[in-house]
């Protein structure tokens, strides 16, 4: 099959508008040879569109489903923080397998890069198996012990017991994502979540109130039409795979177990697992120390904490090109070109978000009046939106590196990193600034932007070290 090249010297060098459009459409272009600079932008491109549509599905699910009332929402809320492993636990495994499978593009073996994929897959299949037996069987007990009421109980333990049951659909979508990402295949990573995500916009309310010749399921239809939305999409990704439409290319020879690829890809993985649960459950530990001065004061965080995530998405896209770039140029034997990679792509991030942040800080008012008009509230949501912004140069270098660190497959460093910095500096000092400074919760907000500079800073130093460069896997 003939690929479209974008870097054969014979061709002039493409226009802005030229590169976003074939970045969409996923033309083909050897990231260990084409311009750095418009790499970045081929692969951070669909990725970011990717993460767009993520963040729209979110809030037009919770919107319909809020049209069933609290208990619904609360069915809702409660079901997604148990959730919450499985996502990391995906997240994990799609990091190891997207390392591996950039390493092994980069050094021109797609026959290595199959079987890897097909071993991450594989190793997916198994943890979602568990957890879907564990959970099906036991969505009662489990709402019983988040302290769901008897009522959200009886009248969502539905959605629980599908949702959980069928997690199969949120651990592929991460890891066969994760693969066409390590490959190169951005574009059709982000085809598939579109795909996935559409159709569950569309059928939930159909599902959900019964719409034409749908029945009327309430909160189930919900859990009904998500696994609708996602498990087509899990289809297509293996329609691709196996139809040879990408670079990954599944044929029969591929589908056998290889323990130790698979043991690689769980070790990558476990390292990764724990990262993002010390990332993830340092938040846990800020509202602890925020929830002592009230609601109100929590309130105006958590809005102020939503806008900041939603306008980070974008940074992930540009922190996953990173990675790719990283695992397929060290396959290659590219270490030095793998660190320009990295360093342009801070470049790129902290402009992006450097811009942002100005902006945040000077219209934070009117972005918080928009989500509240409680006057008890809005001081905190602005003072939150805005102390936090002012770190968002030093967040961009951070996401980036960290994100590189996964693609070179050194996964412990970033580990270490985030246990350091977020449980060792960032905790004890929110605490000590909340309440033996004068600076009350709004030392909160500060610890948590000194930390996130601060990941920023240790990342540099350790990157620039260059350890990552030896990395084998």
């Amino acid at each position: 099959m003939h690929e479209t090249r974008l870097d054969e010297p014979s061709t002039p060098p493409p226009s802005g508008w030229r590169i976003l459009r074939d970045a969409v459409r996923g033309v083909h272009m050897d990231y260990t040879t084409a311009p750095i600079g418009q790499a970045i932008v081929m692969l951070a491109v669909p990725m970011v569109m990717e993460m767009i549509m993520e963040s729209i599905f979110a809030v037009v699910d919770v919107f319909w489903v809020a049209h069933l009332g609290a208990n619904a929402v609360a069915t809702v809320g409660l079901t997604e923080s148990m959730l919450t492993i499985v996502y990391t636990v995906a997240m994990g495994v799609s990091i190891g397998a997207m390392a591996l499978v950039a390493r092994r593009i980069g050094e021109k073996d797609p026959d290595a890069a199959s079987r890897t994929a097909v071993q991450g897959i594989v190793l997916g299949l198994v943890i979602a198996a568990i957890v879907g037996v564990i959970g099906a069987m036991n969505a009662e007990r489990l709402l019983r012990a988040m302290g769901a009421t008897e009522e959200i109980i009886t009248t969502g333990s539905g959605f629980t017991r599908i949702m959980l049951g069928g997690n199969v659909t949120i651990v592929l979508l991460f890891v066969i994502n994760a693969v066409f990402r390590g490959a190169g295949d951005a574009a059709i990573a982000m085809r598939v979540l579109w795909l996935g995500n559409i159709l569950n916009i569309l059928l939930g309310p159909c599902f959900i109130f019964g719409i034409g010749p749908f029945p009327e399921l309430g909160i189930v239809g919900a859990s009904v039409a998500t696994n609708i939305g996602r498990g087509t999409a899990v289809l297509f990704q293996l329609y691709t795979l196996a139809s040879g439409r990408s670079r990954i290319a599944i044929r029969r020879e591929h589908l056998t177990l290889d323990f130790g690829v698979m043991a690689r890809v769980l070790r990558l993985s476990g390292s990764s697992t724990l990262q993002i649960l010390i990332n993830t459950s340092s938040y846990v530990g800020i509202v602890r120390i925020l929830s002592g001065f009230g609601s109100t004061a929590l309130a105006g965080y958590t809005i102020g904490i939503r806008i900041i995530i939603f306008a980070l998405l974008p940074s992930f896209g540009m922190s996953n090109a990173a990675a790719t770039l990283v695992g397929q140029n060290l396959g290659a034997g590219h270490p030095d070109r793998a660190e320009q990679a990295v360093w342009k792509a801070c470049m790129y991030n902290a402009f992006f978000l450097g811009s942002l942040g100005l902006l945040f800080f000077v219209f934070a008012p009117g972005l918080i009046s928009i989500f509240t008009s409680d006057p008890a509230v809005q001081p905190y949501g602005i003072s939150c939106l805005r102390i936090l912004s002012a770190g968002f140069v030093f967040y961009a270098y951070g996401m980036v590196l960290t994100q590189s660190f996964n693609g070179a497959g050194d996964t412990w460093t970033p580990t270490l990193i985030n246990l350091g910095v977020f449980w060792v500096f960032e905790l004890p000092l929110a605490w000590f600034l909340a309440h033996k400074s004068p600076l009350g919760i709004y030392g909160v907000f500060t610890a948590m932007t000194v930390a996130f500079s601060s990941l920023a800073v240790v990342s540099a130093i350790l990157f620039k070290r260059g350890k990552w460069k030896v990395k084998k896997v």
